[in-house]
């Protein structure tokens, strides 16, 4: 999926758990589409989400409250929600609240995978850095 500000890549599905990599900004007009297609996964039955944001250039309240709204999502559905290579801004935003405590952040998704016991995707980057 595609928003002016926001790309949006489902790079890996294998059965509970998804990889979806963001690339872009995430704002207060791409947060929705974030969102959405999070919880799409969650409804076709991937409830444990790996976020690979470290193609993520920018972040604002909207972003973080999407992020806060999919891990309470994902925990309704007996999920999870991990981050990958988050920028250090949104780092320091989800140490300040807490937040990062509900939401394991991992260096890589590959790190994220091996923590849910999963193999990462193998090709062109296999979806992890």
């Amino acid at each position: 999926m595609n928003d002016s500000n926001l790309t949006l890549t489902v790079a890996h599905t294998d059965g509970p758990l998804a990889l979806v990599t963001a690339t872009g900004q995430i704002d207060i007009d791409t947060a929705p589409a974030l969102r959405a297609r999070a919880l799409e996964l969650i409804a076709a039955g991937h409830p444990h989400l790996i976020l690979d944001l470290g193609g993520v250039t920018f972040c604002d309240s909207s972003g973080f409250n999407a992020l806060i709204g999919i891990l309470r999502c994902a925990n309704d559905a007996d999920g999870s929600l991990a981050l990958a290579a988050v920028p250090d801004r949104l780092s320091r935003m989800l140490d300040l609240t807490g937040v990062s405590r509900l939401m394991p952040s991992y260096a890589h998704a590959a790190e994220a995978f091996k923590a849910h016991g999963a193999t990462a995707p193998a090709g062109p980057g296999g979806g992890c850095r």
